[in-house]
């Protein structure tokens, strides 16, 4: 079974998986850890990953990146539409209403859903894994950013449906950071002291969290956890953009921004010389050939520039930490350290914020770009019953609160309920007891849509059926449970009817108790909680988008241009192979195969293998597969015969040598037999003679080979082949060594001899076979009571 975690960044993705020595960050087929999440698509195929980055700039409408930020949300959502200004190929608005791309594939016009989009993403990191791990791939944990909510948290759980894949749970980023901390460290204060208190910050490209958890030993509680969905890395690259966009256009009188493929250049290059400002504060070129209207544009800028161009993101790093803090009822002193994560927080103005406000240095144990990967994956080791880990509790929180509403007989009409509040922990269920005569719905909310990065408060609605009033016309008694599960996707998981007994007293609509359960998550529990949606007959909002919807086309698509990739890879291996056969038998014409080609048959070969490669530019740039299968047949025809004579001569003299020396060695032993020697005085006249006839008849055979070979030319077929050669040196072991490697009979020694024998030795030897016997006895004996031993067993 795999265990496999999967950081899935908004730039970039990282998977680690867990093997028999620990965790390790796996990499891609360019040799890389880190795989682009970029997708372009093409005319005939897609590429994913590496392969689609370096597409940006030439296929500027068709590659796919930066849409981590759409899942689950609308198409009319405020921060799509903020996102689509930046993104250079076109968004659409899909049947359900979410946010979806349009892209230009196999030479029509496609929407995608983000979750589509995610599975192809995803589809291929599996594919990375199962090449790593040289096995199938299924279970797997997915890091999200804390504060995903519920819609955007069930987006991603579709797009690993998408992939085929099965997610054991979806892990907050900085929960998979403490993990990957803690599971390791062996200096842990037991259960009964006062826990060590960490933060984790994680600046990545496009957003910046922060958490604070406390550890004892086993044990992980996430206290409290603070963000900024909006600062991240490209908020710097977007400052240097806009300073240069500016500049050039003064300098040079061009608007960048009107050119994408300018733009994107201009991005890559900001990007750049941003890492290379964290690294050095002096002044650095930024230089750009043919950038625009065919001209080369060049600036510079140091640190202390770009901090002052970047003052009012800077002051956005200490509100968190300051939040943070404050939630989780903690003072400076009570932190233990500062772990930092993340590609922005190598910049150095960003490290200086972090330690100002905690008044201490901060830490860098941790690999900033793949902690996260290798937190999830020592998750899923945890969740998977395929390793044995040591045993770790994992408690995160509920990031923002949540309120149920339902209908009522008063005057206002509704009822409310917060059922968890903001970090509260997870995963979490509740039971909430309602008075009911019938069926009713339940609305669930975020309390304080102003906390939440999201337009929309309504998280979905649940109708409980089958509520009936009891026997004697009262209200039944309707126990409800809520719950925040592993994914941290909240659920009323089931309802049941409890029949009243003979209790007095007056009940009314508004009452409700509620009674809080701590259970652990694990698979079993996911599972059961499935099962109980389906008996609580859960309704989700119709804005939802349904999972199985999704996953019904989404994978009939996946399967689809799996297929088309597939089919497109044979199409292109086969040109290739025409393309290589031709460069690499021009080259070998000139070397090794000149002595073994006529100067007639070089100039018509030439010309042949001139006419492929330009047909291969020209009418034979996209053909179909089994054209180039039959074009490289047809060069065959003209390059393996001299491909063989070199073959042929390379090898021959290695066969010659062997087979000459196997019947030297075959006459050595008919001369030994000749003069009386004693080691074949056993061997069958007969059979020896025939020996010497058959040695006879390969020396004539060999000598006549190699003399008729001698006589032809280096361009001319062989006379012999070294496959005959080598036939004929098997042959010559299979009638001679059974004859002349017969081994001596045994000679049997008269008892009279024996007992001579035995009295010269003297005991000793009598010994020795007293003993011998005496431990083929004990043997037997032991071999018997093993034997006794076994069956009784």
């Amino acid at each position: 079974m795999s265990v496999v975690g999967i950081d899935l960044g908004f730039l970039n993705c990282y998977i680690a998986v867990a093997r028999s020595g620990g965790i390790e960050t796996i990499a891609n087929e360019y040799s890389d850890r880190c795989t682009p999440a970029c997708i372009s698509l093409g005319s005939r195929t897609r590429a994913i990953g590496n392969a689609a980055k370096s597409q940006i700039v030439t296929n500027v409408r068709n590659t796919l990146h930066g849409f981590k930020k759409l899942h689950g949300r609308s198409f009319d959502d405020p921060i799509v539409q903020t996102e689509r200004i930046r993104l250079p190929y076109e968004l659409q608005k899909m049947p359900n209403g979410s946010a979806g791309v349009k892209v230009r594939y196999l030479e029509e016009e496609r929407p995608f859903a983000i979750e589509q989009v995610t599975g192809m993403l995803l589809a291929k990191l599996k594919e990375t894994s199962e090449n790593a791990l040289k096995k199938p791939v299924a279970d797997c944990v997915i890091s999200i950013p804390s504060f995903f909510t519920d819609a955007e948290r069930r987006s991603v759980m579709a797009a690993a449906q998408v992939a085929g894949l099965n997610c054991l749970r979806l892990m907050n980023e900085t929960t998979a950071v403490a993990l990957a901390y803690g599971i390791y460290k062996q200096d842990l204060p037991p259960l009964d002291e006062k826990p060590r208190n960490v933060v984790f910050i994680d600046m990545g490209h496009s957003a910046y969290q922060v958490s604070v958890c406390a550890f004892n030993k086993g044990k992980l509680k996430v206290l409290a956890t603070t963000f900024d969905p909006y600062l991240g890395g490209r908020n710097f690259d977007e400052a240097l953009v806009d300073y240069f966009c500016d500049e050039f256009k003064t300098k040079y009188k061009i608007n960048v921004k009107e050119n994408s493929r300018a733009l994107l250049r201009l991005y890559q290059e900001c990007e750049k010389l941003k890492k290379l400002m964290s690294a050095n504060a002096s002044d650095l070129p930024l230089n750009i050939e043919c950038f625009m209207n065919d001209l080369d544009v060049s600036s510079k800028m140091n640190r202390a520039q770009f901090e002052q161009l970047c003052v009012s993101l800077f002051a956005r790093v200490e509100p968190p930490l300051k939040a943070v803090m404050e939630q989780a009822n903690l003072q400076r002193e009570d932190v233990s350290s500062i772990e930092i994560v993340g590609g922005a927080t190598r910049i150095p103005a960003v490290k200086e914020q972090i330690t100002k406000f905690f008044l201490k240095d901060i830490s860098t144990t941790l690999n900033a770009d793949e902690a996260v990967a290798r937190g999830c994956a020592l998750q899923c080791a945890i969740l998977s019953p395929a390793f044995k880990v040591r045993e770790f509790s994992i408690t995160d929180t509920v990031p923002y609160s949540i309120t149920l509403r339902w209908k009522t007989s008063f005057e206002d009409g509704t009822g409310e309920c917060e059922v968890f509040c903001k970090n509260h922990p997870a995963p979490f269920s509740k039971v909430i007891t309602f008075h009911k005569k019938e069926p009713f719905e339940l609305e669930a909310f975020y309390t304080n849509l102003h906390e939440v990065p999201y337009p929309d408060a309504r998280i979905g609605n649940f109708t409980i059926q089958n509520v009936f009033p009891q026997s004697d016309g009262d209200s039944s008694k309707v126990k409800v449970k809520v719950r925040i599960n592993i994914h941290g996707i909240f659920s009323v998981a089931s309802a049941s009817v409890i029949e009243k007994q003979n209790i007095e007293g007056d009940h009314s609509d508004a009452s409700m108790e509620t009674e809080t359960s701590f259970k652990d998550e694990s698979k079993d529990d996911v599972d059961k909680m499935q099962v109980d949606q389906e008996d609580g007959h859960q309704k989700c909002h119709a804005e939802h988008t349904p999972e199985e919807e999704i996953d019904h086309t989404g994978t009939k698509t996946k399967g689809k241009m799996i297929m088309q990739d597939k089919l497109e890879k044979e199409r292109n291996d086969a040109k290739n192979a025409v393309e290589e056969y031709v460069y690499d038998f021009r080259d070998k014409l000139g070397t090794v195969y000149e002595k073994f080609i006529t100067q007639e048959d070089l100039n018509k070969l030439s010309a042949v293998l001139g006419d492929t490669e330009n047909w291969l530019y020209e009418e034979g740039e996209d053909q179909p597969k089994q054209i180039y299968v039959d074009k490289l047949q047809e060069l065959k025809k003209y390059g393996q015969p001299i491909q063989m004579r070199y073959v042929e001569h390379e090898e021959r003299p290695k066969a010659l040598t062997d087979l000459g020396r196997k019947i030297q060695l075959v006459m050595k032993v008919i001369e030994a037999y000749r003069n009386k020697d004693e080691r074949y005085d056993h061997l069958d006249p007969a059979e020896m003679e025939k020996v010497e006839k058959y040695i006879s008849e390969a020396m004539n055979w060999l000598n006549s080979k190699m003399n008729a070979q001698n006589k032809l030319s280096l361009t001319q077929d062989p006379v012999v082949k070294v496959s005959e050669i080598v036939a004929k040196s098997k042959e010559l072991d299979n009638f001679c060594n059974p004859i002349i490697y017969k081994p001596k009979p045994k000679v049997e020694i008269a008892e009279d001899n024996a007992k001579g024998n035995s009295e010269h030795n003297g005991q000793m030897d009598g010994q020795s076979g007293t003993e011998t016997k005496s431990d083929t006895t004990k043997d037997s004996s032991q071999h018997t009571k093993s034997s006794g031993e076994m069956e009784v067993d």
